[in-house]
């Protein structure tokens, strides 16, 4: 049951037509020329609690405590700021499209597919130099210590990992709690982006934030999951049963209790392995890897993987439409 219904048009319906608008148009870039991104405006939000909050000198314990009273007061700022603009949407009179098209852009599936095929278009145009350039700004390992197949399997990892973060997560907290959830969601994770990193600076004042997004991922993470391993099945190149297999065998091997789960299942439907040994900022950081195939993933494999991709963002449409005529035939 939805706890922000509004009138006239089911929320589902506007989520699916914010689904649609996303995979035609992505984010909509020159819209925000003038207008600042609703992320970027956390952004600057998260900054200015660092600056303000995160002091050196401090203790652990307070910049600990400091860091849950900024997490804290942004949620808050996001639900309510959720509240009041979805009252206000709700009593204009053309309010469902501007919910459609806020939704649209807090969604992620056009410009993570774009961003990671453009790293096999470089691979393919630019070789590893071009495909570092490309894959630098998807992940947070140093591109100059990856390979070919570095950059491949960095590029189909973020997008397995960010099927959850950008596309599956925004989505379920849309659908359950309208907009206050999604402007949650997405200050969760913009908070955890920024700060929720074990470094000195962050390792006591970003621990909240670092908890609280896992928190939040817990379910989405096993649905998106869910979701790509069931893809295997409209994919002729992939394999379901193996999704499955790795997912539940290997997901809980990852550093994160959330990211396992969407990429263990694209590991083992692509026959890959992923995860591993990786670089952060000169420090390698000595991970299992997940699933029972290749390491060396090639420029085929990130086509392999988009399709995979594409295919679980069609199963969550559908999943959306099947929720909304559920509900309207349990209210008849």
């Amino acid at each position: 049951m939805l706890l922000f219904p509004a009138p006239g048009l089911d929320p589902l319906l506007l989520l699916l037509a914010a689904l649609a608008l996303d995979m035609i148009v992505g984010d909509l870039p020159g819209a925000f020329r003038f207008l600042p991104h609703p992320v970027a405006l956390v952004g600057r939000a998260v900054d200015w609690f660092d600056r303000r909050l995160n002091r050196e000198r401090r203790d652990p314990r307070t910049r600990r405590v400091r860091g849950v009273l900024a997490v804290a007061a942004l949620v808050l700022a996001a639900a309510a700021t959720g509240e009041v603009l979805g009252l206000a949407l709700r009593a204009a009179r053309f309010g469902w499209a501007v919910e459609v098209l806020l939704v649209a852009v807090l969604l992620a599936q056009r410009s993570l597919f774009d961003h990671v095929a453009a790293v096999g278009k470089a691979l393919t145009q630019g070789g590893i130099a071009g495909g570092r350039e490309a894959v630098r700004h998807i992940v947070g390992r140093d591109p100059l210590s990856l390979d070919a197949y570095g950059v491949a399997r960095a590029a189909i990892e973020s997008l397995a990992e960010n099927f959850s973060d950008g596309v599956v997560a925004p989505a379920l907290f849309y659908a359950l709690f309208g907009l206050p959830g999604i402007f949650v969601y997405k200050t969760a994770n913009t908070l955890d982006s920024m700060i929720g990193h074990k470094t000195p600076r962050y390792r006591h004042f970003g621990w909240a934030a670092a908890r609280f997004d896992d928190l939040l991922n817990l379910v989405p993470a096993r649905l998106s999951g869910l979701l790509l391993a069931a893809a295997a099945l409209a994919v002729p190149e992939a394999r379901v049963a193996p999704a499955f297999r790795i997912m539940l065998r290997d997901a809980g091997k990852h550093r994160s209790p959330n990211a396992g789960w969407p990429e263990a299942a694209t590991a083992g439907a692509l026959d890959l392995a992923l995860a591993g040994p990786r670089r952060y900022h000169g420090v390698v950081v000595d991970d299992p890897w997940l699933g029972d195939g290749r390491a060396r993933a090639t420029i085929a494999d990130i086509g392999r993987a988009l399709r995979l991709y594409m295919i679980a963002c069609l199963l969550q449409a559908l999943a959306v439409l099947g929720a909304y005529l559920a509900l309207r035939g349990a209210a008849f």
